[in-house]
């Protein structure tokens, strides 16, 4: 159980409605549109799921210049989630985005979904956690037997419940799941309707604000260490066609990445300045918060890496639950010969 203190929640208080609502500019202004070897590539990018402080990163990249080096002339759209993202970059509508790579795991393996791969990590753990407020009596994972929680439907954190209930020693049965919007899900637990939610780790400052309380949170990473967080993915067909395209497409993110998480707060005003409604002080909290899941517990392994035995561990974790459908094997939801090299 990890609690947010008072200090970050108070400086989060604004972020309420904010964080989610702006969408960034689009192709890079200030880039010029020549490179040294000609016209800068266009490419589209999508964020995870809206715009919050956790994928500011993307925006790190294109303001300091990251991209253009790269030859990119990037356009950052904000992203839906992992099955919109998934079926938005297959569909031939944007290039690259963040996903979690177990709810990969999850649609390639049920037959979701087809035709992407991952290429990097963005989180080499996963943020994926039940999060609820001081009051709720709930401080363990047995905790919530008995208790109402509300996630959206095809939610990562909820399609797992069952897995972590299994892992974590709770009776599945006696925890009831209701829906709701995923802007509308710290509304439902500061209303008192729920009580918990699907969230992840770095929201608790946006989980504070609006619900004026501690948040209290149970991280699935607790006992389902081997899972990764965010990927990023690219389509399967610009893999095979682009592999070079995509290896300096990587980089360049994950360089702006890196930066961010060294300079949280510059970080949160580069998306203030390109997501007018963003607070910076929500921004810079959740960076601070995600550092820790994206930096390897392996001294001196690269940002962005995976690893295929880690993937394998993930895949028959679930396998042994019952989650998955299909047989899956690593090679055939990332690619590592693109992938960052440990």
């Amino acid at each position: 159980m990890r609690r947010l203190t008072r200090t970050v929640a108070a400086a989060a208080l604004a972020a309420t409605l904010a964080l989610v609502s702006g969408c960034s500019s689009g192709s890079d202004k200030s880039a010029d549109t020549k490179g040294a070897s000609g016209a800068l590539e266009k490419v589209t990018y999508l964020t995870s799921f809206g715009n919050f402080g956790r994928d500011s990163y993307a925006w790190v990249a294109k303001e300091k210049g990251f991209f253009k080096e790269a030859g990119f002339d990037v356009d950052i759209k904000p992203g839906q989630g992992t099955g919109a993202v998934i079926q938005t970059i297959t569909g031939g509508q944007a290039d690259f985005g963040p996903i979690d790579l177990t709810g990969g795991l999850l649609q390639m393996g049920n037959g979701q979904a087809k035709d992407f791969v991952a290429v990097a990590a963005i989180q080499q753990r996963t943020m994926a956690a039940i999060v609820s407020v001081e009051g709720k009596n709930i401080a363990t994972p047995k905790d919530l037997e008995g208790k109402k929680l509300a996630d959206t439907p095809g939610s990562v954190v909820r399609n797992l419940f069952p897995t972590y209930a299994q892992l974590a020693g709770i009776d599945g049965s006696k925890v009831t799941w209701v829906n709701g919007e995923a802007q509308a899900l710290m509304g439902m637990l500061g209303s008192g309707s729920v009580d918990g939610i699907g969230q992840f780790v770095v929201g608790q400052p946006t989980v504070a604000a609006v619900t004026k309380k501690t948040p209290v949170v149970l991280p699935y990473s607790n006992v389902m260490q081997d899972l990764y967080g965010n990927a990023l993915i690219t389509s399967a067909k610009i893999a095979k066609e682009k592999p070079e395209m995509v290896k300096k497409f990587t980089a360049a993110l994950l360089k702006g990445l890196e930066y961010a998480l060294a300079n949280p707060q510059e970080a949160a005003e580069i998306l203030k300045k390109n997501v007018d409604a963003t607070v910076p002080a929500a921004a810079a909290a959740e960076l601070e918060l995600m550092a820790a899941y994206v930096r390897s517990s392996n001294s001196g392994t690269a940002i962005g890496t995976l690893d295929s035995g880690r993937v394998a561990k993930s895949i028959a974790l679930l396998q042994g639950a019952g989650a998955l459908k299909n047989d899956l094997t690593p090679d055939q939801i990332i690619d590592f010969n693109l992938a960052p090299k440990a």
